[in-house]
């Protein structure tokens, strides 16, 4: 007699946690998704229409996840804004919302779709895990009803949230996030009232998941980290890229790196929007990327993770960011510096004149030291040792300290922080330090041709960021990123009046 189905579907859940158990790691997968859009619209579509539309993409991503399944992945990570899009009013995205429960409620939707309403898309999100044996992660809108007894409640009626949903390889739902920090364009949606730090535990390791722009922020992603120690984070993103310090694989490596966890990055590919660039980051640095802004292809990336990196024989120290660059004497610079803009941020910047040298530039609480020397000074390019510690965003104000070795876009001073994507020149070796005032500071070296360069810098216990060797690519940037979240201001559209839409 064939065995039933269910039972089947428990004999692959039961082998599953098995060979994790069996294992200090995991199978890991992302993919960067190249999302079918819809037509732009000022009035709703129809319910039909908007599935029809999600189910677009969910092929795309079935298939995915079934190859991830086959090549072993525990599980995968689908990007923000995946199932449909970013095109939308708050009217406009309403037809593509579900009801999503807390996954208190022990919900598998692949067997039970009706319990809750219509939720077809979490029906087949669901079914997806549950028929590849995966833990599945994607990006959907989640609506509540409120009314007049909630004086935050909007004037329709209900909140609108973008939300990531995580599904076990049985199907269930096991995480429901609702992004905190929306990006300044996402009038679509409602900010929570509250951050949610969302954990959930798998055979390998405690997971946190957040969204996008979450990552620039304390609140969620670094509660998660250093309060409730999550091994790995699942980070469904729609990242634009912007040069020189916040390229999607460029700052989500540093990211990991400082914080000393997995992020599993997925992001939507659209290069009209500048968006690309996933991958599966560790603390040591990445162990696989992607970034294409040439084709409109979809990427599928896997790797091997330590499932608990903290006790892995290869974690990094515990870094003193200041300890370094508090003990030394200012090198010489500071009296040729000028100043010069990344975006709308004032920088303070020396200019590296000779092939080798030792700079200091400084600005606000902030010192910045240099030791360098080139493979090779081209006359055609010019770098600078820079420095910013200040207020970053025109609306959203939160404050960055800043070292940097940077490739100015051309040999004219006042283009020194234009973006700049290839480069010419490469570096016997770099030793980067700052005099921070925070402990969250974000190591990054990014090659010509917006390239990562693992394996080819550490971070010293000291602070120091510094070259293992001789750059092998050319280089555009190494820079220290610190995050001061205690002088951030206020966040001006997180009040109940400015909820409603």
């Amino acid at each position: 007699m064939l065995p039933s189905q269910p039972l089947l579907h428990a004999a692959a859940f039961a082998l599953t946690v098995l060979q994790a158990l069996a294992s200090d790691t995991f199978i890991a997968a992302v993919y960067e998704h190249a999302v079918i859009l819809p037509d732009a619209t000022d009035e709703p579509v129809s319910p039909d229409d908007a599935l029809a539309l999600m189910n677009k993409n969910m092929d795309v991503l079935e298939g995915a996840i079934k190859e991830a399944a086959q090549q072993g992945a525990h599980i995968i990570v689908t990007p923000e804004d995946g199932i449909y899009g970013w095109r939308f009013t708050r009217e406009t995205i309403y037809p593509y919302l579900e009801d999503i429960p807390d996954p208190v409620v022990n919900w598998i939707p692949c067997t039970d779709p009706a319990r809750f309403g219509p939720a077809p898309v979490q029906e087949r999100l669901s079914c997806m895990a549950r028929n590849n044996s995966i833990y599945v992660a994607a990006n959907i809108g989640d609506k509540k009803p409120c009314n007049s007894s909630d004086p935050s409640c909007p004037s329709d009626g209900r909140y609108q949230y973008n939300t990531d949903v995580v599904f076990d390889p049985e199907g269930k739902l096991v995480a429901r996030y609702h992004k905190y920090n929306l990006f300044r364009r996402e009038t679509q949606f409602n900010y929570p009232k509250k951050p949610e730090t969302v954990t959930f535990e798998t055979p390998f390791g405690k997971f946190g998941i957040f969204t996008c722009f979450d990552i620039l922020f304390r609140e969620p992603a670094v509660v998660l980290v250093s309060a409730l120690q999550v091994d790995s984070v699942l980070f469904p993103t729609a990242w634009m890229n912007v040069l020189p310090f916040l390229t999607a694989v460029e700052f989500h490596s540093a990211w990991a790196m400082g914080m000393g966890v997995n992020l599993l990055s997925a992001n939507t590919h659209n290069v009209r929007l500048a968006m690309t660039g996933s991958g599966l980051f560790t603390p040591e640095g990445p162990a696989a990327y992607h970034y294409d802004s040439a084709t409109e292809e979809g990427c599928l990336l896997l790797a091997e993770l330590s499932a608990r990196p903290r006790l892995s024989p290869t974690y990094p120290p515990v870094v003193n960011w200041s300890s370094f660059a508090t003990s030394i004497k200012k090198f010489p610079g500071q009296k040729d510096a000028f100043s010069g803009a990344v975006r709308r941020d004032i920088f303070t910047f020396s200019e590296l004149r000779n092939k080798a040298g030792n700079y200091t530039v400084c600005q606000g609480d902030l010192c910045c030291h240099l030791v360098y020397r080139m493979t090779n000074k081209s006359k055609d390019e010019v770098y600078v040792l820079g420095a910013f510690d200040g207020l970053h965003g025109s609306l959203i104000k939160y404050h960055w300290q800043i070292c940097t070795l940077l490739k100015c876009k051309s040999t004219d001073l006042n283009t020194c922080g234009q973006p700049v994507e290839t480069a010419q020149t490469k570096f016997e070796m770099f030793s980067l330090s700052g005099t921070f005032g925070t402990n969250y500071v974000f190591p990054e070296v990014l090659y010509s041709g917006v390239q990562l360069a693992p394996g080819e810098f550490e971070v010293l216990r000291d602070g120091r960021l510094k070259s293992k060797h001789g750059t092998l690519k050319p280089l555009i940037t190494a820079t220290l990123f610190g995050r001061l979240y205690e002088k951030d201001l206020p966040h001006p559209l997180r009040t109940s009046h400015n909820i409603t839409p």
